[in-house]
């Protein structure tokens, strides 16, 4: 860590509208001693890392850039720089068509670039919708804060004075959170005035580009070679027999004598037994019997 870098330490933080965020109170570096973040006391809000790219030394105070101003400034610079290429890479191959097959090659390259950039616009896209939705809270709080100043002093409850204070720190929080909000949207104006550039491109530019392979395949020497490798047609002619085929019938066999003579057995019913004594006999056993008893 170089004397420059120690000098960040115990100087106050603020914002980029001028308000006190805090102190700065040390800082973690790496292995080479470069600082990579920087403790920040906030008072109420505890002790808060700010990555060291998020701060910048001017005199006696450290001013704080949000990340999102950051991150959009590093995209749209990234895009930019993508899209001047793919437009040069488009005039060098419409100026010489024998670096079409080439140019392919990097057009691919710059068309990856632009796919991992889209990724990171649709994070950024986010974090900026959550940072409007903070705005638009403190905008809600603040107007509060002047109104309700005022309905006090009308009713005699605060002195001249301390409306007067209300009322000037109320009017600079809104023309903070006004002048953050349209920086936003200025950001998101250039974001999609880039989108809408690079759907041009893409438009455009991957017939020309593509035009190249099949030109370098359509030349003589390639025909040449894809007409020495075709088959000769045959010379000997080719002998067919006009004979029909013939067939024969085959004779189904016929029945046996042995098959009409088969017979089966078919069991018989059993017999109903009848009992043979009378019912005379019957009746004379069971008079005897009695007469005996």
């Amino acid at each position: 860590m170089t004397n420059d870098d120690t000098e960040i330490i115990g100087k106050n933080v603020k914002d980029m509208y001028g308000t006190f965020m805090g102190k700065v109170i040390g800082t973690i570096t790496d292995i080479d001693g470069s600082i990579q973040s920087v403790g920040i006391d906030c008072g109420s809000q505890g002790l808060q890392q700010i990555q060291f790219e998020q701060l910048v030394v001017q005199g006696e105070v450290v001013i704080f850039i949000p990340k999102w101003r950051l991150d959009s400034q590093r995209l749209i610079r990234e895009k930019q720089l993508t899209l001047r290429r793919l437009k040069a890479l488009i005039d060098i191959v419409s100026e010489n068509d024998d670096m079409k097959a080439d140019a392919e090659i990097i057009h691919e390259k710059y068309k990856s670039k632009l796919v991992s950039l889209d990724e990171t616009e649709s994070e950024i896209k986010a974090i900026l919708e959550v940072r409007l939705t903070e705005l638009d809270a403190q905008m809600k709080s603040a107007k509060m804060l002047s109104f309700d100043a005022k309905v006090q002093y009308k009713s005699n409850e605060i002195p001249d004075a301390t409306f007067e204070t209300v009322k000037s720190c109320t009017t600079e929080v809104i023309e903070h959170v006004t002048h953050e909000v349209a920086e936003i949207a200025n950001v998101k104006n250039r974001i999609a005035d880039l989108e809408l550039e690079v759907q041009e491109i893409t438009a455009t530019s991957p017939p020309d580009i593509q035009e190249s392979a099949v030109t370098y395949l359509d030349t003589p020497e390639r025909e040449q070679v894809v007409q020495t490798i075709l088959p000769e047609a045959p010379t000997e002619p080719v002998v067919t027999s006009s004979e029909p085929i013939a067939t024969e019938a085959l004779a189904m066999p016929g029945p046996t004598a042995s098959d009409s003579e088969v017979t089966f057995d078919i069991p018989q019913p059993p017999q109903q037994v009848k009992s043979e004594t009378s019912k005379d006999n019957n009746d004379n056993d069971w008079l005897a019997r009695m007469e005996a008893q």
